[in-house]
């Protein structure tokens, strides 16, 4: 692994870190000041579908998150890391009560890394064929 994959893991790390933490308890802070000024976000349905630029519109979606998802979202497994030098992408699953109903979904999101910033987020998500 050269000296950029492991520190774009790194930060990438740290990031998810604050994912899951604003997923559970809805505080955002620490992942929105990991944000660079010129932050891109793409999701794929509803509200913020599509390209979404900037970290206004990046602290939207993440309340718009917590406001989904109450009283939080919890982290239920991760199950695969891939990273390069520029980007992590993180596997995992996830449960919670999505505006009040049962929600358990398999996701992936991608963390694109510049110096000590993350600078793309793309998420991914679909059940697995189980009961979800």
């Amino acid at each position: 692994m050269t000296q950029n994959s492991e520190n774009t893991l790194k930060i990438a790390q740290q990031a998810f870190k604050n994912l899951t933490h604003g997923m559970e308890t809805g505080e955002w802070e620490a992942l929105l000041d990991m944000l660079s000024e010129d932050f891109t976000l793409w999701f794929p349905m509803g509200k913020f579908h599509g390209l979404n630029v900037g970290k206004d519109r990046a602290r939207e979606f993440f309340e718009y998150v917590s406001q989904s998802f109450t009283p939080g979202l919890k982290l239920t497994g991760l199950d695969r890391v891939t990273s390069n030098e520029t980007t992590a992408v993180f596997e995992f699953r996830d449960e919670g009560l999505l505006f009040g109903q049962p929600y358990k979904n398999r996701v992936a999101v991608s963390f694109d890394v510049r110096g000590d910033k993350i600078c793309g987020y793309r998420e991914y998500f679909g059940s697995d064929g189980k009961s979800y």
